[in-house]
Order: structure tokens, then C-alpha cells, then sequence
């Protein structure tokens, strides 16, 4: 059986649309944290198992049975190592044979501060004995589409990353790679670093925005303190906003980039570009 962490999530319900191509319903756990919010998963046939990554005895419990194990990255910064060692000592407790897990981009190198617990998670998978790949993965182009809206309200799109490059993808992409990890066998001791095919900086994004809604949309970059300030004066967590200022200059550095083309390979086809999300959206 193979078991999905997050599997109501944003990530994680895609990954299960892509599993059942290749996967019986029967198959696939799906673990949660509020069943209820599970439902048309269980009306697929689909096993639904509740779970909490606070609470290691659960996890085991909703492990039972699990060969392969996909762990979904906790969506709290800050406590997602602590998180993520009791899902792996819950999986060696459960007796799974694989781990794939959603990294971050050149996480052992990257200067965004998000990359911190993900090298946690790395070294914690690496000393329990499981067998592991990791999807590092980078970032998600709806991450930037989410500001579309207010951006072609006011005609600016505001950010921190400078003329940094920014290869994303869409979560469909990374989604789409994580079920073929998991589903096949020979993935073990694999570190992929996941991207888009292709760069763009956050003025091109702004252009193409305008281009394709006929407003004028321009770019303002900003310093990291003014961003934040920005980002948290529309109401966004303190915590949140401080993050994604800080993932913008990562991004400024570089942080966001990869021209591998892994993830493409990977999925057998090209990573959906930027012009076509945009378009989805408007």
C-alpha cells in the first residue's frame, strides 16, 4: 500500500488524481488530519486514515500495513522538523520499506531561509535506515499567481527578488512526479531537483500579466523589511509574510532557479509554462 501525508492538501489531492491512473483506489492511503474533509476521497474507494504529524503513536497506527510512504511537507514553518521525525519514526515503527519526501530546491545549498528544516528532514530520513528519495522542489507558480488579482487591480506587482530568476512550476507538475516516485520502484537513494523549464523574473511575469489583460501591470521591487510590511498590511500572518520576503531575496540569489530540466524528464512531458497558468487564472 502507499500512503500520502497531506492528502486533502493542495499537493497532496493531486498526487492521489495521478495515483489512480496507475493505482487501484484500494491501494492508496490517503492519511488526513480531519477525515471529514476526506469524504469524496473514501467515496472513490480510497482509504482515509487519520493522523496528526504531532502525534507519533497515530502516525504509526495510520501507517500499519504501508509499504511506501509519500511525506507531503508539514504547511507550519517552524515546527515542521519535529513534525517530520515523528512521521519517519512512526514509519520505522510501521515497517515501511520507502520514503519519498518534498523537499525544497537545492536545499543543502539554498539561501532561502525555508531551507533550514528541510535539511533537518533530509539528515533525519538519512539516519533512520528507511530507504528515501528526495523531491526537492521548487516553487510553486501559483505561489506568485495568488498576487495576479490585486496586481491588475492596482497595476503593480509588488516583490522582493530583483532581477532573480524564478523557474516554477505548476503544483500539477510536481504533483505529477511525486506519484511516479512513488508508484515505481527503483527510486531509492535519488535526490531530484524539481523546476520549471523555464526562468522568468518577476518583471517578465508583470509584462505577461498585461500583455494578456490588456492592463498595464508594472514591476516594483522592493527591500525585504518594505515587503513584508506590505505583505502583512493586507493581512497576511506576521510569520507568513516574513517567509516570503525572505523566499524573494533567495530568489534574488538564485535560490528559485534550476535548468536541469529534471522534473520534464521526470514526467515524461514539459513543466506547464508561466503564459499558460496565467491565461488558467484569467
Amino acid at each position: 500500500m502507499i500512503a500520502i501525508t497531506g492528502a486533502t492538501g493542495q499537493l497532496g489531492h493531486l498526487v492521489i488524481e495521478q495515483l489512480l491512473k496507475t493505482v487501484p483506489a484500494s491501494q492508496i492511503v490517503a492519511i488526513v488530519r480531519n477525515p471529514a474533509k476526506a469524504q469524496a476521497l473514501s467515496q472513490q474507494g480510497i482509504v482515509v486514515r487519520q493522523a496528526d504529524y504531532t502525534d507519533e503513536a497515530t502516525f504509526a497506527a495510520a501507517l500499519s500495513g504501508v509499504e511506501k510512504l509519500l511525506l507531503i511537507s508539514s504547511s507550519e514553518v517552524g515546527q515542521r522538523a519535529t513534525q517530520h521525525q515523528n512521521v519517519i519514526n512512526a514509519a520505522k515503527t510501521a515497517g515501511v520499506k520507502f520514503i519519498a519526501y518534498t523537499s525544497l530546491l537545492h536545499a543543502d545549498t539554498s539561501p532561502l531561509g525555508l531551507h533550514a528544516e528541510h535539511v533537518a528532514t533530509e539528515k533525519a530520513l538519512a539516519a533512520s535506515g528507511i530507504p528515501y528519495a528526495l523531491l526537492r522542489n521548487g516553487w510553486y507558480t501559483e505561489n506568485y499567481l495568488a498576487s495576479a488579482p490585486p496586481a491588475l487591480e492596482h497595476g503593480v506587482f509588488i516583490g522582493a527578488a530583483g532581477d532573480g530568476k524564478i523557474a516554477s512550476a505548476t503544483r500539477a507538475d510536481y504533483a505529477a512526479a511525486a506519484a511516479k516516485v512513488i508508484a515505481e520502484e527503483g527510486h531509492a537513494g535519488k535526490i531530484y531537483e524539481l523546476a520549471g523549464d523555464h526562468g522568468w523574473t518577476l518583471s517578465e511575469l508583470a509584462a505577461e500579466l498585461s500583455k494578456q489583460s490588456g492592463k498595464p501591470v508594472t514591476y516594483q521591487n522592493l527591500s525585504e523589511a518594505d515587503f513584508a510590511a506590505a505583505l502583512k498590511s493586507v493581512g497576511l500572518p506576521a510569520g507568513l509574510a516574513d517567509m516570503l520576503a525572505d523566499s524573494d531575496v533567495g530568489a534574488s540569489k538564485g535560490g528559485l532557479f534550476d535548468d536541469s530540466h529534471t522534473l520534464s524528464k521526470l514526467i515524461g512531458r514539459a513543466t506547464t509554462p508561466l503564459a499558460q497558468s496565467i491565461k488558467a487564472i484569467l
